[in-house]
């Protein structure tokens, strides 16, 4: 909720248990949001919403979603598309490690889970609500929009492609994660400039999606890190002027005079 507000959404209505308001958190929430909660009973929230635990407060938002306009362009930076994923939990859970990575925005193709899934808005702990997301978005559509930044796709594939720690990550990768159980699309495939294999010890033969992502994305900000330069030192602070009197070679304490 307090990311929603911070993230400048419009809040249609907000509902909230009278406990939850009395509370220190509830009631600063409170008075953050530009529409004043309307009580109910905390059975009536319990219906209401599909989480396990309510917080006891409620909203209902405009999040409106738009294709790859949506996203912006930074050369260099990575993408992460995600190729037909079921699951809204993951989908929450790969948004998070996009934006912890520092990806440029999460592009998700026709027939993905919808980002305002309120399993998937829970999972991504506010960043599917930060991030640049692409809805319905064609991977020809993304090369058309990415363009000017010479997009490169690299598909994860579970076994025969390059080593990850081997592979050349640099450029505007564009990383394609397939769906549960059955990995990226064929088309996804034949357009990957890259196909990346993460090795593994036997008799393992793959990881979860969001595992395998965030292994190769935060390799990716490892590289670009090492290859900066270092930010330059702090400057010296300056040294600090005496406050007393420095006694001069052959001065000293008075000595007593018998």
């Amino acid at each position: 909720m307090a990311e929603a507000v911070a993230g400048g959404l419009t809040l249609e209505s907000v509902l909230a248990t009278p406990g939850y308001l009395a509370s220190p958190e509830g009631a600063a929430l409170a008075c953050a949001l530009p529409l004043s909660p309307l009580e109910v009973a905390p059975e009536l929230l319990d219906d209401l919403t599909d989480a396990d635990s309510p917080r006891g407060i409620l909203a209902v938002a405009r999040l409106p979603r738009c294709g790859v306009d949506a996203l912006p362009i930074r050369p260099g930076v990575p993408y992460l598309y995600l190729d037909g994923l079921q699951d809204p939990g993951n989908l929450g859970a790969l948004a998070r490690v996009a934006e912890a990575a520092g990806a440029a925005g999460l592009v998700l193709s026709p027939g993905t889970a919808h980002p305002n899934h309120p399993r998937a808005l829970r999972a991504s702990a506010g960043s599917l609500l930060r991030l640049p997301v692409a809805v319905d978005a064609e991977p020809a559509d993304l090369d058309a929009h990415l363009a000017g930044a010479h997009p490169i796709w690299a598909a994860l594939v579970p076994r025969e492609g390059v080593d990850l720690w081997q592979a050349s990550l640099g450029g505007t990768l564009v990383l394609a994660v397939g769906a549960e159980g059955f990995g990226v699309r064929n088309a996804i495939l034949e357009r990957a400039d890259l196909r990346l294999t993460i090795s593994m010890e036997a008799p393992v033969e793959s990881l979860n999606a969001t595992v395998a992502a965030a292994l190769v994305l935060f390799e990716v900000r490892r590289r670009r890190a090492a290859s900066q330069p270092p930010p330059p030192p702090p400057p010296r602070p300056s040294p600090a002027r005496a406050s007393a009197h420095t006694p001069r070679a052959g001065e000293g304490a008075p000595s007593r005079q018998s």
